[in-house]
């Protein structure tokens, strides 16, 4: 499911009447311009957190009046919010292919996910904590736990897809060789810098001819491909419902038992335990173990109507969306004199809706800026929680990141590759300068929500500054 394949041709033409593939919650909210218009925000930072799909909201204003404590209330209300908890448990499971004897464990998000996971690895023969081989391509979340609890390698330098796989074949097997051999690979299962996708599932294979175990950080690749653990044969799996359209606060890590319930339980307190004396505890095996505590119910019903909600969809209806809207950012962008799309491996065959670049002349905090000021677009900037690879590839300074998803239209694509053209021949027309270490609008006259707590952020005030946010006058 996860194996590169031929990406399918998509134009370099305008793609402004593609439609988003489910509708999200604000979708038509009004930014406002430096200029006095407003316009439809463009949220192209979807690959930070992606917004709430209308079928998850609509779900959680249903389940409201239904929450209370859950697994050891007598409550009629705690009995059905314990059953949504599990159903809910089980759907997410589902959704991504779980083995009948895997675990299904919800925690707040994948940084979350893969902390716990480190406390499980089993020790080596040595006494020593389990090795893991990692790359120098991962978000922070899958690079710093590893890091701080494990005896981490940390293969650098691939220049190609085809490289990577090779170099990370060839260190599994030269580790099993003399005796060393890796407890676990802990992969990505898509840059979530540049989007590429490595073949999960020949790499899973070799791991496991070494006795090696495979993680895959799923948290960019889970809402934008299909994806089956079984079919795959990855171990384990950590996502995040902030990136998978159900922003309410839970991830999840879904994988094999064995090493959940013999690791250290994440959090001690209640929930988690069978029976406590004062010179012991006994703790449960399975979830429980590692959910101590009041569990995030809603944050749970809200990822699981995302899955449902995905997975009514034809995947290569899902896949043919972003390709189309992901191709258009790469020729747009490349066709624009001084803007530099980043490749960490050009020979990949498939990438997510991420795409990242450089303006020749302007920091890419001064870039982000300009989109939002002046065109109302929502873009990422800077090193993206994966400081080696961009030092590694040259953009130590950063760089402007901007990702699709499902309720992505074409016609924000095309608003960004235009804005860009725009900086290129003509420059910002507002004036921009570094605050505190961010680039902003100096005199912003754009308001700001009221009673948001965001109205000190204006460096001085301007016109229509104490306007309330939704007065503002609409286009001409």
């Amino acid at each position: 499911m996860t194996a590169l394949a031929e990406t399918p041709a998509c134009p370099s033409t305008d793609v402004g009447h593609l439609e988003p593939v489910l509708p999200v919650v604000g979708h038509d909210t009004p930014a406002p311009l430096v200029d006095g218009r407003r316009v439809p925000y463009a949220n192209l930072d979807v690959a930070a957190s992606a917004p709430a799909l209308e079928a998850v909201a609509d779900r959680i204003s249903r389940t409201l009046p239904l929450y209370a404590s859950v697994h050891r209330g007598a409550g009629y209300l705690s009995q059905v919010a314990t059953s949504l908890y599990e159903t809910a448990r089980r759907t997410i499971g589902e959704f991504v292919g779980a083995r009948d004897d895997d675990a299904t464990l919800v925690v707040r998000n994948t940084t979350d996910a893969l902390n716990l996971l480190a406390g499980c690895v089993p020790a080596a023969d040595d006494g020593e904590p389990g090795r893991v081989l990692v790359l120098d391509v991962e978000h922070h979340a899958n690079f710093l736990p590893w890091q701080r609890s494990a005896r981490a390698t940390v293969l650098t330098g691939c220049e190609t897809a085809a490289a990577t796989v090779t170099a990370l074949r060839e260190e599994l097997a030269a580790a099993a060789a003399v005796g060393q051999g890796y407890a676990l690979l802990a992969l990505t299962g898509a840059s979530n810098v540049t989007g590429e996708v490595l073949p999960v599932a020949e790499l899973v294979e070799s791991a496991h001819a070494v006795g090696a175990r495979v993680l895959l950080d799923g948290a960019q690749l889970v809402p934008h491909r299909r994806f089956s653990l079984a079919e795959t044969g990855v171990d384990y799996l950590a996502f995040s419902g902030h990136k998978t359209y159900a922003p309410f606060g839970a991830g999840v890590l879904v994988g094999r038992r064995d090493w959940l319930d013999t690791g250290t339980p994440y959090l001690a307190g209640g929930g988690a335990v069978r029976s406590v004396r004062v010179d012991g505890t006994e703790w449960h095996d399975g979830p429980a173990r590692h959910e101590a505590g009041s569990p995030n119910v809603l944050g749970a019903v809200a990822l699981a109507a995302a899955c449902e909600a995905l997975g009514e969809i034809d995947g290569q209806t899902l896949r043919e969306h972003e390709d189309t809207l992901r191709q258009r950012l790469v020729t747009g962008l490349e066709a624009i004199e001084g803007v530099e799309v980043v490749r960490p491996w050009p020979d990949a065959a498939d990438a997510v809706g991420v795409v990242t670049f450089t303006v020749d002349g302007y920091e890419p905090g001064q870039v982000a800026a300009y989109l939002s000021a002046e065109h109302g677009i929502g873009v990422r900037d800077g090193r993206f929680c994966a400081h080696p690879l961009l030092s590694r590839l040259g953009y130590g300074a950063g760089a402007v990141r901007s990702s699709v998803g499902v309720g992505t239209a074409g016609e924000e694509v095309e608003r960004l590759v235009a804005a860009v053209g725009t900086l290129v021949t003509d420059g910002p027309q507002a004036h921009y300068d570094v605050v505190d270490g961010l680039w902003i609008v100096v005199d912003d006259p754009r308001p700001v929500p009221e009673g948001s707590g965001l109205e000190g952020l204006l460096v001085t005030a301007g016109p229509g500054r104490d306007e309330a946010f939704g007065c503002l006058p609409e286009d001409a």
